[in-house]
């Protein structure tokens, strides 16, 4: 085994790359949180270099990590990047679909180094935002309930809606896994039995707002994801585009998920133009909001 020396800056002694432990490389490639990760080495689901890994062990570049037996293509990006994608409905958040589908990824740029990890799922019939990074651990701790992240969604709902059943919505219903509520109801127009609202939650389980409301007799007709934390989505970015997030807008993703910030990829000056454009968008978005709850 080939271990890499780097030459210290005070001296012309080499010193070993111990590289990074294995449940650190495998929870910032999107695995899981390193706990999980733990999980399955003890489990003796991961091999490095064709040997059942142990927890403890480190990996440098140039190794070999498989899980349940395949490879795992782990070359960290140098520097982070995160983009905000519109999703459109009939489209899946899985890398691959058996049912042949389209993908959420199919959409994304191409990457020399690492992988998008998504930041949660929304499901097949729900648009909106949809975050990537290629920082597993921000994906990770994004998504942690103990973060309280909030996701705005704009909801169209059909059947009677009255104030009663919105206090309840927000005091909290019990569900299959559990209680759950909106923190945050706004109304979004509409009249009769077809209305729109502006919900929040605090967390990202699977349906959530849809059985939400069919707790109360009401069926969801469309569901779209307008903010996630504090990034909106902005009116101009159309379904199935994606937009690169500059270096001030991923410090405050950091700053959501409780973590130091980390440089990011320079963007092209055509990205850049870009970003400026849909960020005024998203400006006016928030402006909105804030005279929705004020």
């Amino acid at each position: 085994m080939v271990k890499k020396a780097t030459r210290s800056a005070d001296s012309d002694v080499e010193v070993e790359d111990k590289g990074q432990k294995l449940q650190k490389v495998l929870a910032n490639l999107g695995w899981g949180s390193r706990r999980k990760m733990e999980g399955w080495i003890d489990e003796g689901r991961v091999t490095l270099d064709g040997i059942v890994a142990r927890l403890g062990d480190r990996v440098r570049s140039g190794q070999s990590i498989k899980l349940d037996g395949k490879p795992i293509e782990w070359e960290e990006a140098e520097q982070v990047r995160v983009l905000l994608y519109h999703k459109p409905v009939r489209e899946v958040c899985s890398r691959s679909d058996p049912e042949n589908r389209k993908t959420v990824f199919e959409s994304l740029p191409k990457l020399k180094q690492g992988r998008w990890i998504s930041v949660g799922r929304l499901d097949f019939n729900t648009s909106g935002v949809l975050l990537f990074t290629t920082d597993g651990a921000l994906a990770n701790a994004l998504m942690h309930p103990s973060n309280s992240v909030e996701r705005e969604y704009l909801v169209r709902v059909m059947g009677r809606v009255d104030d009663a059943m919105l206090e309840r919505l927000q005091l909290g219903v019990e569900l299959d896994d559990g209680p759950a509520r909106f923190s945050d109801i706004q109304e979004g127009g509409g009249d009769g039995i077809n209305r729109f609202f502006y919900v929040v939650l605090m967390e990202g389980r699977n349906r959530e707002v849809r059985r939400l409301w069919e707790s109360q007799g009401c069926t969801v007709s469309r569901l779209k994801r307008v903010r996630y934390g504090e990034v909106f989505l902005p009116s101009k970015l159309k379904k199935g585009q994606w937009l690169e997030l500059p270096q001030r807008d991923v410090d405050v993703v950091y700053q959501m998920a409780g973590l130091p910030g980390r440089d990011t990829a320079p963007l092209s000056k055509k990205d850049q133009e870009r970003r400026e454009r849909f960020a005024r968008k998203g400006q006016r978005a928030a402006g909105r909001r804030n005279r929705r709850s004020g």
